[in-house]
This record gives C-alpha cells, sequence and structure tokens, in this order.
C-alpha cells in the first residue's frame, strides 16, 4: 500500500471541511432540544435557523423554503409521492417521469407504485431525451393529477449537466412540478430557485464538505408542499418530524458558507480535472471519456479503459494510492456495468472509472494519479515493471 495517498472520491463524499468540523463541534455545546422555548433550547435552534439561512443562500432561495432532512435519499423519498398538499387542499401527482441515467433514490420512484412511474431515455453523452420527455408530457391525462418530473442536475458518474431550463420550461407549459436532484451541482456550479426552472431542490451535506447524514429539499415556494414521509411532531413546519440534528445541520451551513464563498475556485478545480483527463489518454489513447462532448461538471471524469473490469482498475489505484471509484457509492457494491453507461448505450464497457476533486485537491495528488495510472498501463501491457 502506498504511503502518500490521494483521496480522489468527492462525489461519494467530500472531506469534512475543518469549518463544519469546527461548527458541529461548537453546536455540541447546545445539547439542548431545539424545540425547546427556553434559554438553551432557544440557543440549539439559532444554529438551525443559522445554517438554514446559509443554505438558502448558496441556491439563491428563501430560507423559510428550506426543510432539513437526513440526506438526499430521504429528500427523494418525500418529494416522489402522488400526494400534495396545496394549502389545505389536496393535490394530487397523477405520474412520475424520471430519467434513465438518474441516481437510484430517483430512479426507485418513492412512493409512486411502478405503474405510475415512466422512465425517459439518454443520448450517448448521456443527457436526457428531451423530445422525449415533451411527447410523454402532452400524452400525460391531467383529469387524474399533475405530472411530476423528477431528474438529476449533474449526473453523479459522468458529471454531465442536464438541460435544466429547457426542461423546466416543458414541465411548465404541462402545468407540472420539477424536482431536481442537485446534490452533485449545488457548490460546484451556479444553482439559482430566482431563475424560475425549478420548484424543489434536494442536495445534501457531505458532498460540499458537511457531514453526512443531512440533508435539504429546497422549495421555490411553500404553498405547494408534499405530503410528510416522516410524521410524528410538528418540526420543519410538520414537512419533516423529528427532533433535528443541530451538529450535523451547523456543519451543513458551514460548509454551504463555503462553498457560496469561492465560486471562482471551480475553474482552478477544472484545470486539474483536464489535467487528470490529459493523463488518461497521453497515457492510454484507447482510453473513453464519458460525456466528453457535453458540459459537465468541473471536477468529474468518467472514463474506461478498454479490456480492463473496473473493479481490478479500482483495486489497482487503491494499492497505489489512489481513492476512486467505478460509479456511484450507493452501488458500488454490485457487480455489473454502470447503469449510467447502459443508459447511455455503452453498457458493453467493464472498466470505467469515476475520478472527482474538490477545491482541497492538489497538483501533487493528480502526480500521484498519473503515477499509478503509468504503473497499471505497465501491468497492462505486460511488461515487468522497472525497479
Amino acid at each position: 500500500m502506498a504511503a502518500r495517498r490521494a483521496y480522489l472520491d468527492y462525489n461519494a463524499s467530500a472531506p469534512l471541511l475543518p469549518a463544519a468540523r469546527a461548527a458541529m463541534l461548537a453546536a455540541l455545546d447546545a445539547d439542548a432540544n431545539p424545540s425547546s422555548v427556553h434559554s438553551e433550547g432557544r440557543a440549539a435552534r439559532r444554529l438551525i435557523e443559522e445554517a438554514r439561512r446559509s443554505i438558502a443562500v448558496l441556491v439563491n432561495a428563501r430560507a423559510e423554503h428550506v426543510v432539513f432532512t437526513s440526506g438526499a435519499t430521504e429528500a427523494a423519498s418525500t418529494l416522489l409521492t402522488p400526494n400534495w398538499q396545496m394549502g389545505r387542499s389536496a393535490a394530487r401527482m397523477a405520474r412520475l417521469y424520471v430519467c434513465a441515467a438518474d441516481h437510484p433514490c430517483i430512479l426507485g420512484g418513492g412512493r409512486f407504485t411502478p405503474a405510475q412511474v415512466e422512465t425517459i431515455g439518454v443520448d450517448g453523452e448521456g443527457i436526457v431525451d428531451v423530445n422525449a420527455l415533451r411527447a410523454a408530457l402532452q400524452r400525460h391525462d391531467p383529469s387524474g393529477g399533475l405530472p411530476l418530473v423528477a431528474m438529476h442536475f449533474a449526473n453523479n458518474e459522468t458529471g454531465v449537466i442536464q438541460p435544466v431550463r429547457e426542461i423546466g420550461a416543458l414541465v411548465k407549459a404541462a402545468g407540472g412540478v420539477l424536482v431536481l436532484d442537485a446534490v452533485q451541482a449545488a457548490g460546484r456550479i451556479p444553482v439559482d430557485m430566482t431563475e424560475g426552472y425549478v420548484d424543489f431542490l434536494i442536495i445534501s451535506s457531505h458532498k460540499i464538505g458537511g457531514p453526512k447524514g443531512a440533508g435539504a429539499i429546497i422549495g421555490a415556494a411553500d404553498l405547494l408542499m408534499p405530503k410528510p414521509l416522516v410524521t410524528g411532531g410538528g418540526q420543519e413546519k410538520g414537512h419533516r418530524a423529528g427532533t433535528e440534528n443541530p451538529a450535523a445541520i451547523a456543519g451543513f451551513g458551514a460548509a454551504a458558507r463555503e462553498a457560496a464563498a469561492a465560486p471562482g475556485e471551480m475553474e482552478a478545480v477544472r484545470g486539474r480535472r483536464n489535467a487528470i483527463e490529459a493523463a488518461v489518454l497521453a497515457q492510454i489513447p484507447d482510453a473513453e471519456i464519458f460525456g466528453r462532448s457535453a458540459e459537465r461538471l468541473p471536477n468529474t471524469t468518467f472514463f474506461g479503459i478498454p479490456g480492463m473490469k473496473a473493479e481490478t482498475l479500482q483495486i489497482a489505484f487503491d494499492l497505489g494510492g489512489i481513492a476512486l471509484s467505478a460509479g456511484s457509492a450507493c452501488s458500488s457494491g454490485k457487480v455489473g456495468p454502470s447503469h449510467v453507461l447502459k443508459a447511455m448505450g455503452r453498457g458493453d464497457n467493464e472498466g470505467a472509472l469515476r475520478v472527482s476533486i474538490g477545491r482541497a485537491t492538489t497538483d501533487e495528488d493528480i502526480g500521484l494519479f498519473a503515477a499509478a495510472l503509468a504503473a497499471i498501463v505497465v501491468r497492462r501491457a505486460g511488461k515487468p515493471q522497472a525497479a
């Protein structure tokens, strides 16, 4: 095992930021219930509300429209339901439309039955088939309820960014509701709820350098809301019962403040991502970078090495001191090709690896990656490695 290691798996989980760690430790001293009305309870509540404001700033939303959850999966399960409320009146979503390359928490359909879910395909770059979505929405029968469209803003494996404004216009024209999984997008590219293309966003703390176990639903308004998934007390204005976790939420808020304060740093990240891809293509000319022709996140590359399986490559990189993924961390224990590549018509590729980096990634980390790759190239060629 290599002595010096490089962590290149930010899309699975970004390292905890020092500011987030400090905020969490400080919040542990506010150990009262944040719903209590005494001074100690109000101190805990202030931490939560400060974090709520910081997270709203990250996506240019209103703080009162932020609902905390235990993570993005719970947020998706909450939003993907046929049963909604419009103020005090019931509202219904008759059908759910998802993208074939979505994260499993979206593809699972939440509280819809399989018969109520329609999957929209993608092209060879991983971009949703907008014409197919348009046709599906035109076929939708509004007599049974509204159409609900849930899709990823940016793909967690390829980094490909979807045409969210065009999708939003289609959904609005159909009188539907659009939910965007912005887990990989928030903090890496501009996400602005005031542009009016989306009704709800899902974001996750640990993707932006906050702790695991915290996420949020962010609405463009608060009149239309899903029936709660978790019921009980009146926390989060009744949208998500259960005592909030002030420490995790405070860390989430601190990470959001860091991301909002330094948007220009992502250009340096893009440069290092490009250096990784240049090293791959220089050493393995027949490698393929998936989604390369599409607009992508600045921190993500997903590439395949012909003739080598992802599992073998991942182990080889790990032994060489490089932490990366063979796709979504939520599916990494499963054997078989990436469902994203299958949707893109590339399901025959067994050697796809994802490298995802962040602001803390250094040029030295890129050099370590290139060195580990060189060792793999030598083994791939069947040549003895020099001492």
